[in-house]
């Protein structure tokens, strides 16, 4: 269920009688390449919220589509502080908390918000999944995953203007973690790739970003109740 469809006396009375869970997607307005639009983050864990919500009966709120995406500088990013975003989460779970919600799932699609979940995860009553933790392929930026996903959901994606990235295929796991926390400094991303892509987008397809969708759903809502 998705909060515009909840009005204020029915749902002080289901919070009485059922104490339903609440899910906070945390998405990002930054840069993904020419072929996927600056919304990508916030499209995706919107979209996989609603359906976790749907799959589970939980209820999810208005996506927070601003994070922390500093590493992308001098490329597009509208980014947060992180004592910020934390500022603005505890204050959504303050205010949960006094309208008597004590099960809340802050779902994020974007890694740039890790350092804040790390702190918000220990908070009671509040669970935080990184969506990507709940697929076996290797995620990417603007790559083959993200695009795949994209191309499920929206019709926002120009395929034709989609070009290759950075790809980590061949290189040890040492220069892969060498890499990646060069990439998670600010202004870092563009530093290892240029064009803003990690990964190769060129072969993304509909059927394999609904493949992926349905794989992340499938263990998500395992995860949420166990």
């Amino acid at each position: 269920m998705n909060s515009n469809e909840l009005y204020d006396p029915e749902f002080r009375k289901l919070i009485k009688s059922k104490k339903p869970t609440i899910i906070i997607p945390v998405g990002s307005i930054e840069q993904h390449g020419p072929h996927l639009p600056i919304s990508t983050d916030s499209d995706i864990v919107t979209e996989i919220a609603s359906r976790l919500a749907k799959k589970c009966g939980f209820i999810v709120f208005p996506t927070i589509s601003y994070g922390v995406s500093l590493e992308h500088e001098p490329l597009f990013n509208l980014s947060l502080k992180e004592n910020n975003l934390r500022k603005i989460l505890d204050d959504i779970i303050t205010s949960l908390g006094k309208n008597h919600i004590t099960k809340i799932i802050i779902l994020n699609g974007h890694h740039g918000n890790l350092h804040v979940l790390d702190y918000i995860q220990q908070l009671d009553c509040v669970s935080t999944f990184s969506y990507w933790h709940f697929m076996k392929h290797e995620f990417d930026h603007a790559g083959f995953v993200e695009t795949s996903l994209m191309l499920a959901i929206s019709k926002k994606v120009k395929m034709k203007k989609a070009k290759k990235g950075f790809v980590s295929n061949g290189l040890s796991n040492k220069e892969k973690r060498k890499i990646g926390k060069l990439a998670t400094k600010p202004g870092g991303f563009p530093k290892v790739t240029k064009n803003g892509v990690w990964g190769d987008p060129t072969c993304a397809t509909k059927k394999d970003g609904q493949k992926f969708l349905s794989e992340i759903i499938r263990n998500l809502a395992k995860e949420c109740q166990s």
